[in-house]
Formats: C-alpha cells, structure tokens, sequence
C-alpha cells in the first residue's frame, strides 16, 4: 500500500466516524426525549432534544471536514479536485457554525455571556 492509497483510507474513516457520530447523536437524543418529555416542562424536553441532537450534528461535521482535508492534502491531483473538495467543506462548515448559533444562541467565537441577540430595555430602563 502506498502513502497515498493508506491516507484516502485514512480520510474515509475519518468521515465515516462522523456519521458514526451523527447517527449514534440523533439515536441516543431520540431515546433521551422519549424518556424525558412527559417529565419536563412542556417546551423543555424539545429544547433539550432539539440541543443536544444539533450538537451531535456539529461534532459529525467537524469529522467530515477533517476527512475532506486529508483527502484533499493527498488526492487532489487537479484544480477542479481541490475547488470542489474545497466547496465541500465551505459548506460543511457554514454548516457548521449556522447550526452552531441555533443550538447555542451565539458565534461560536463569541463568550458565553455576550448574545447575539440585543437586550431589550425593561420599565425600569425605559425613561418614557
């Protein structure tokens, strides 16, 4: 086998791992809502589900686009090879950082205490 045949192999696994993840992800968040969402308040468990199903999502993505970047590092013979793998992960991940915002509610660079959101004022800070 040679060094690049045994790093395609290599990139393929590692994209296989992240649909391992996501698939693993979306069963065990399925099974948690099932069991929890008569127990929580209503909203709350879909919340929860709806949290934890797009963070297994994020963690898959992270794997596909670290499979692409070592197919691409050792496959891409011609242009047209690297622009599409190179489109491919632009999009895995914007993706990635879309469903980052949903699941989150900030940037992904962005502190945990700063929202994207601006705070709206209360009675007590509106002078009129």
């Amino acid at each position: 086998m040679h060094f690049a045949e045994f790093f395609l192999i290599v990139g393929y696994a590692i994209e296989a791992v992240g649909v391992f993840v996501i698939v693993a992800g979306m069963v065990i968040s399925s099974v948690s809502y099932l069991r929890n969402f008569r127990k929580m308040a209503e909203g709350e468990a879909y919340l929860a589900y709806r949290r934890q199903l797009g963070r297994s999502i994020i963690l898959g993505l992270e794997f596909l686009i670290a499979g692409d970047i070592v197919r691409t590092v050792v496959a891409a013979e011609t242009l047209e090879n690297v622009g599409l793998l190179g489109l491919i992960i632009l999009i895995r991940a914007f993706l990635t950082m879309s469903l980052h915002v949903e699941v989150e509610g900030r940037w992904p660079w962005q502190n945990h205490t700063e929202k994207t959101v601006a705070k709206k004022p209360s009675k007590d800070e509106n002078p009129g």
